[in-house]
């Protein structure tokens, strides 16, 4: 039987700090070892007792979490899951603590903890043992530098949001091909690896990546000013076209639609599936159901399933299928799921994934 993983609680707040430690010990493969309400209380605990991850709030007396968090990667890396009630205002601040290394971001509540504990509990624990298999040498760096535990609701599957496409069911070949990428853990400086090489004239392009509510939009607008390609947070309606990158908005699902020879995205609220909002199921579902043989589907680093039920249905309906290969995830879960379920016709590094991207919008 493995060892629990050892997490280190790091947050000025209490109640905060009681909170996480309930949510988390309340689960028998992680253990909290102690807690620090400012990054210099943490140090010490750290050079006595080394943990195997650590969460870590951002605002915070006498040193901010980002600069902790880069003197911490700088000295000794560990696996850091942020964990902040910034809003919408603080999104860039979490933007550069995923740049600066951070595995993964978990927003907590300003206001009752209820409601996040009912939807948010699984999702924490997960998150730290995602970060306690990262490899966080498989995160790409840029080169300019730096209480009470709720049962959790049952895992739902994509039906809820849509059915599943007709079996034998072709979608007509058209001169446009989609590409769908779904990406989680370590997804977020990946897909800013992928999208930087790509040309302004790339095939459209619609990205589930598992995000906090309203940090969605600032992470496309990060990509923006990045790359070639356009990028923005997805709205309902939208039309995929060449040369733009559209990302599901957080707490919201995107689903791929048609219109005669028009694609378009539509953004919908609705239940976790897979244990997420958006999921990348229900958007591989839409695309095996209204593009078939016209997609690309991509399922990269991330823990979890979500994603290898749709791209197996998208290979299904024709499409051509890709999953990013274990040496360059930081989490080889997603991945490891859709390869296992048969879902995969192709396993490839992050440096590959511009070049298949590519040859699907020349085919």
């Amino acid at each position: 039987m493995a060892a629990p993983i050892r997490v280190l609680i790091i947050d000025d707040s209490a109640s905060v700090r009681q909170t996480l430690a309930g949510i988390l010990g309340a689960d028998p493969d992680i253990t909290v070892i102690g807690t620090a309400s400012d990054p210099f209380v943490a140090a010490r605990r750290i050079q006595a007792e080394l943990p195997d991850v650590i969460t870590l709030d951002v605002e915070m007396p006498h040193m901010d979490g980002i600069t902790f968090l880069r003197k911490l990667m700088s000295q000794r890396p560990l696996p850091v899951v942020m964990c902040s009630s910034l809003a919408e205002e603080g999104s860039e601040t979490l933007m550069q603590a995923l740049e600066a290394g951070a595995v993964d971001v978990i927003l907590k509540p300003r206001l009752g903890v209820t409601q996040f504990l009912i939807e948010s509990q699984v999702r924490i624990c997960d998150a730290v043992k995602a970060a306690a298999g990262a490899r966080l040498h498989c995160l790409p760096r840029r080169a300019r530098g730096p209480g009470g535990i709720a049962t959790p609701a049952k895992k739902l599957t994509a039906d809820v949001m849509l059915a599943a496409p007709s079996a034998g069911h072709a979608m007509a070949r058209t001169t446009e091909t989609i590409v769908c990428i779904g990406a989680s853990t370590g997804g977020t400086e990946s897909l800013r690896a992928l999208l930087e090489v790509l040309p302004a004239d790339s095939p459209p392009i619609l990205i589930v990546q598992h995000m906090p509510e309203k940090f969605t939009a600032a992470f496309a607008k990060r990509l923006d000013g990045l790359c070639a390609v356009e990028v923005k947070e997805a709205a309902d309606g939208d039309t995929a076209l060449r040369g733009r990158v559209l990302i599901a908005p957080g707490d919201r699902h995107m689903l791929l639609q048609r219109s005669g020879a028009r694609y378009y995205v539509s953004v919908k609220d609705g239940p976790l599936v897979s244990r997420h909002r958006p999921s990348v199921d229900v958007l591989f579902r839409s695309a095996a159901r209204f593009a078939g043989a016209n997609a690309l589907g991509i399922i990269m680093t991330g823990m979890g399933d979500d994603g290898a039920r749709g791209l197996l249905e998208m290979k299904q309906a024709g499409a051509h299928t890709v999953a990013q290969d274990e040496a360059t995830s930081v989490v080889f879960g997603m991945p490891k799921e859709a390869i296992a379920l048969g879902a995969v016709d192709r396993v490839l590094p992050l440096g590959s994934l511009a070049g298949a991207v590519l040859r699907a919008g020349s085919a």
